[in-house]
């Protein structure tokens, strides 16, 4: 076969990767200040698919164009979740917090069965089936917008962390935070409002590439958790780099093997990953 055949293959992988690092961005963004692990993480994902849905079918928007309200809305819940229910948990022993989150989560998926019923739902964009040439490569326009709508976020939230006084205080030291002064339990909601709205874009972008429905929530949340391990919980890059990996073994998985031995090759990667540099990739020794 054809090496170009391989060449578009891992590229697919690498722009879906893409998609995932970014919902994997909101998981480790949570963790690396609130050092809360949020385990309604793939609920908040689908719930950010089925928001695309909605204003797809209502205004006829873009999935893209629909990114920054189901962002909104999204930030606005994880915000009240933050201060009325997770902020209360956060000195607790981590099995507590696990309840909790755990709770939150059913209710959200049971609440997406109600609304929208357990059948899968898709947008339709005028470029469903167009392709880009670039080179040697022929890459499906959804995705490829896909991608880069996940780069764009990416790169707006590491300069927020890195460049505005609020991001640094979040991401450089909490604690120092409390001692000069700084509303701490604030700069923990607005965290948690990045990081859920972070994965509510996530979700948007992912309804150009999969029809949406609720029981995609704990494979999301368990791919969420696979890439911040294998990039290195707490690191941002270390997310995103995990993501486009998970994102070409998958590809080239289902491509050279079998569709239904995606989820194999990931486990794979976190396997090896965890014999050779337990910390991540990215991510630093304790």
């Amino acid at each position: 076969m054809p090496f170009d055949y391989y060449l578009n293959i891992a590229a697919s992988g690498l722009l879906t990767g893409l998609v995932y690092g970014l919902a994997a961005l909101g998981l480790s963004v949570i963790f690396g200040v609130v050092r809360v692990v949020n385990f309604a993480h793939g609920e908040m994902m689908v719930a950010g698919m089925y928001g695309a849905v909605l204003l797809a079918s209502l205004l006829g928007l873009d999935p893209i164009l629909a990114a920054p309200i189901v962002a909104a809305v999204l930030f606005a819940f994880g915000w009240v979740l933050q201060r009325g229910l997770v902020n209360r948990f956060v000195e607790r022993p981590e099995h507590m917090q696990f309840i909790l989150l755990l709770g939150i989560a059913t209710i959200i998926l049971n609440a997406m069965l109600m609304l929208f019923g357990p059948d899968s739902r898709n947008v339709m964009v005028p470029y469903s089936f167009d392709t880009v040439e670039i080179g040697p490569l022929l890459l499906d326009a959804v995705r490829l917008r896909a991608g880069a709508g996940a780069i764009v976020v990416t790169v707006a939230l590491f300069a927020f962390f890195r460049f505005s006084r609020t991001g640094k205080a979040c991401a450089d030291n909490p604690l120092g935070a409390r001692v000069v002064g700084l509303n701490i339990d604030g700069l923990y909601a607005l965290t948690f409002g990045i990081g859920a709205a972070v994965v509510g874009i996530a979700g948007a972008l992912m309804t150009l590439l999969v029809d949406s429905r609720p029981q995609l929530a704990p494979e999301y949340t368990l791919l969420s958790f696979i890439i911040v391990i294998v990039g290195g919980l707490g690191s941002l890059p270390g997310a995103l780099l995990g993501g486009m990996l998970i994102g070409f073994s998958e590809a080239m998985a289902g491509f050279l093997l079998d569709p239904s031995l995606k989820s194999l090759f990931s486990y794979g990667v976190l396997i090896v990953v965890l014999l050779l540099r337990p910390q991540g990739l990215l991510g630093k020794r304790s």
